[in-house]
């Protein structure tokens, strides 16, 4: 087999020798060297077994494989096949499988011996997402206690490599015993940079339209824009008024044929307004133009609510920097950011690992599955919190998820299936996974149960609330703090 002239060919073999030493590897390698598609397909002719790849997100999962079958001059399912959440196509001749970190995480919980896998790549690891970081746990785990002879491989598009090395090598983070770190050089074309910050009073979105009309008429190829979240881009699309350019969208809500559809190239210019889906993993084809917003759309907990959902945050420079460089794959290209020129000092450096700030519910579910509920018998890239993992574990008891030991009880683990098959969004304020099937009537600090309640004209505090700034529980029959007897 042919592979593609992509940079990452000259690291080949440093990649097959290291795994054969050391039985883990680091491959440094920017986005565009192939490392997604190149490296599986190497190490099937290296290796024996099956070879898993692990993506981050399902669009990434499915091109991947397209990308890997169609190098082969194969379908999907043959060779190369992916597994998501509600879809798999691979059958006994498959070799490599493409799946996401959550489906792969469910697996190795399942078997964990991973039998007939030699390799596991765990992709874009820089992103730092919760369902890699527990993967990456549990396979340390595995490989120390069941299978010391599966090899890891992990890929990551930026430099700061040192933690995860340290703990490929040896499990507890001796440096001494650091795997091997593979760096592969990407050939990308010059990219200008200019900013056009918004002026004052203008929304974000009328900056990124405004800026995207500008891009068109200064630069060549189409654009690349990338927004916070699907709200964001419905709101830009509709002010881009192009009879001559098709504007296309990307992001996760999009149904396979609209994603895949926007990952080929047109007859026409374009502007594809897409997520953070876009930033790794894929490549947009065209694209000569990168418009940024400089937001991006991150898990957090209002720790005071006791809720979790996505909050709009600054990107950080790696992401602005890996955003950028989608300008220079095919050409010479030119990066256009929506903020000052002088905030890009104060911006953060790396993204914040989603493990410090995100809602650990499900995490402290998985670890209970492990037998591990405390999570201090694993090697971590960074550990959890232990407020928030406390946290999760005292729903997990509420719920009656697990008992007072920490083993998980049945009804934990039908959720889990449950999350498996339809997501998983965190426990709403009653700590009720809402993934699982809510009885009626809905306890009144559920979601629905506050909303009507912020509608209400009465905003007197009930007795059971007195203190808080809430409005009258609905059907509370406690009398208002302050009111004369009945």
């Amino acid at each position: 087999m042919r592979l593609p002239d992509l940079p990452v060919r000259s690291v080949l073999p440093t990649v097959r020798a290291a795994l054969d030493e050391h039985g883990s590897a680091v491959l440094v390698a920017p986005p565009g060297t192939g490392k997604t598609t190149v490296v599986p397909l190497d190490l099937a002719d290296a290796v024996g077994g099956r070879i898993v790849v692990a993506e981050p997100r399902r669009l990434a999962a499915r091109a991947a494989a397209q990308r890997m079958a169609a190098l082969l001059g194969e379908p999907v399912g043959e060779t190369v096949g992916y597994a998501v959440r509600g879809e798999r196509k691979v059958s006994a001749r498959t070799r490599i499988e493409v799946v996401t970190t959550g489906l792969l995480v469910r697996r190795v919980q399942h078997d964990p011996e991973l039998p007939g896998t030699s390799v596991v790549l765990l992709d874009e690891c820089h992103e730092r997402h919760l369902d890699a970081d527990l993967l990456l746990a549990l396979l340390l785990d595995v490989r120390a206690g069941l299978r010391d002879d599966l090899r890891l491989l992990a890929t990551s598009a930026t430099v700061a490599t040192d933690r995860l090395a340290a703990l490929l090598g040896t499990g507890v983070g001796d440096v001494g015993g650091a795997a091997p770190v593979v760096t592969a050089e990407a050939r990308t074309y010059p990219v200008e940079v200019r900013h056009s910050p918004p002026v004052r009073g203008e929304r974000l979105e009328g900056c990124v339209a405004r800026t995207i009309i500008a891009a068109l008429n200064e630069a060549d190829g189409d654009v690349l824009a990338f927004l916070p979240g699907a709200a964001e881009i419905g709101r830009v699309r509709t002010q881009l008024d192009l009879p001559d350019v098709d504007v296309v969208t990307l992001h996760g809500r999009l149904s396979a044929a609209d994603q895949d559809a926007a990952l080929r190239e047109g007859a026409r210019r374009r502007v594809v307004l897409a997520t953070a889906v876009a930033e790794s993993s894929l490549t947009v084809p065209g694209v000569r133009i990168v418009v940024d917003a400089g937001r991006s759309r991150v898990p957090r907990v209002d720790h005071r609510r006791g809720l979790s959902g996505l909050t709009t945050v600054r990107s950080p420079q790696a992401v602005a920097e890996q955003r950028a460089g989608r300008a220079g794959r095919q050409g010479p290209g030119v990066a256009y950011r929506c903020w000052p020129e002088h905030e890009t000092a104060s911006l953060p450096a790396y993204p914040e690992p989603e493990i410090r700030t995100a809602e650990l519910t499900r995490l402290a579910l998985e670890l209970a599955c492990w037998s591990t509920p405390d999570g201090r018998g694993l090697s971590w890239w960074d550990p959890p919190p232990d407020g928030a993992l406390a946290a999760g574990r005292e729903v997990l008891r509420t719920l009656g998820a697990v008992t007072g030991d920490g083993t998980v009880t049945t009804a934990a683990a039908a959720w889990r299936r449950s999350a498996s098959t339809r997501g998983w969004r965190g426990p709403c304020s009653t700590g009720r996974p809402r993934s699982a099937p809510t009885p009626r009537p809905r306890s009144p600090r559920c979601s629905t149960a506050r909303a009507a309640a912020r509608r209400s004209t009465s905003t007197a505090p009930c007795a059971t609330c007195a203190g808080h700034a809430r409005p009258r529980r609905p059907g509370c029959d406690a009398r208002p703090a302050g009111s004369p007897p009945s």
